[in-house]
């Protein structure tokens, strides 16, 4: 328990320590581009305050690519400052460019937290709400119907006729047996001058009675 705490702990002052850090970078680059007094304070409150609003929207599931878009750009707020105020950047003689980010930071931020905290509604919740309107449409319906006259006998219901017999299914005889039954057939002609009939096919070639007449079906 001892140690779950000192982790705990040590992941909480780390945190506390990083989000100091960034927080004077940003002040100090907000003071450098001009905006002095309580207005350079308040720039690190807006960059932590659209992180934590995108963040929010990840962990939410829903429109990832919004929150994406403003934790990034977020982010790249932060870090930019973070990496201006390592010696990359004069901050006596700020360039132009950064100034007019630093002034046009707050409308950015605001139209960001706007639409990642006022999203309309997904579809989902949509059809949540249109299948609740159904229902009580239902409900209403249901209740402004007048009583229903009493159940009258209905007659019996006549019995469903009997299903004719199905068809015996089809034998399939192999191509080869066909040929060899007519073979036989012929021979058969040939030596009685009369056509081969069914059970005499059927004993020469030693097959069942359905097979036979399949055979048989197929020489005629």
């Amino acid at each position: 328990m001892r140690a779950h705490l000192a982790r705990v702990d040590a992941v909480l002052v780390q945190a506390v320590i990083a989000a100091a850090l960034s927080f004077a970078h940003l002040h100090d680059v907000a003071s450098a581009a001009g905006q002095d007094g309580w207005k350079a304070w308040a720039y690190p409150i807006s960059v932590d305050l659209l992180l934590v609003a995108a963040w929010r929207r990840l962990r939410s599931g829903e429109a990832k690519a919004a929150g994406w878009c403003w934790f990034l750009i977020a982010l790249a707020a932060s870090l930019g400052a973070n990496v201006a105020t390592a010696g990359l950047l004069d901050l006596d003689h700020v360039p132009a460019w950064l100034r007019i980010l630093v002034a046009g930071w707050p409308a950015l931020a605001f139209l960001g937290g706007t639409l990642l905290v006022h999203s309309p509604p997904t579809a989902h919740d949509a059809t949540t709400d249109a299948v609740d309107q159904q229902e009580l449409d239902g409900i209403e319906d249901q209740e402004n119907v007048p009583d229903p006259t009493p159940d009258l006998p209905t007659p019996p219901a006549a019995e469903p006729a009997p299903a004719p017999p199905l068809a015996p299914p089809p034998v399939a005889v192999p191509a080869a047996l066909v040929e060899h039954a007519r073979k036989v057939a012929a021979d058969h002609r040939t030596r009685t001058g009369t056509a081969i009939d069914t059970p005499t096919l059927r004993a020469r070639l030693g097959v069942p009675p359905p097979m036979a007449e399949a055979i048989a079906a197929q020489l005629t």
